[in-house]
């Protein structure tokens, strides 16, 4: 499941808060071991989902670095470059 989750810092333009979400629900489903709560779980699964996305976005907005920003089809060009040759 955590494959999924794509690193999110120095991107021109910056990840969106969709992007920051999404990585949060990967890491909770892995964390949890589930990828549908149940009903009875899924507040306390939703409300850590909402934690850790915006402690995500506060560490993304605090970092510093000064590499220049990276291109996001040319980061995706490479992953698919990656995939090609692994997978054939």
């Amino acid at each position: 499941m955590c494959r999924n989750i794509r690193p999110l810092n120095n991107f021109e333009p910056p990840a969106t808060r969709d992007e920051v979400t999404a990585a949060a629900l990967q890491f909770v489903r892995k964390v949890s071991g589930t990828t549908k709560p149940s009903q009875v779980n899924q507040a306390a699964f939703d409300q850590a989902v909402a934690e850790i996305a915006h402690i995500t976005q506060h560490l993304l907005d605090d970092l510093v670095t000064t590499a220049p920003p990276k291109n996001r089809e040319a980061e995706a060009e490479k992953a698919r470059a990656r995939a090609r040759l692994r997978y054939g």
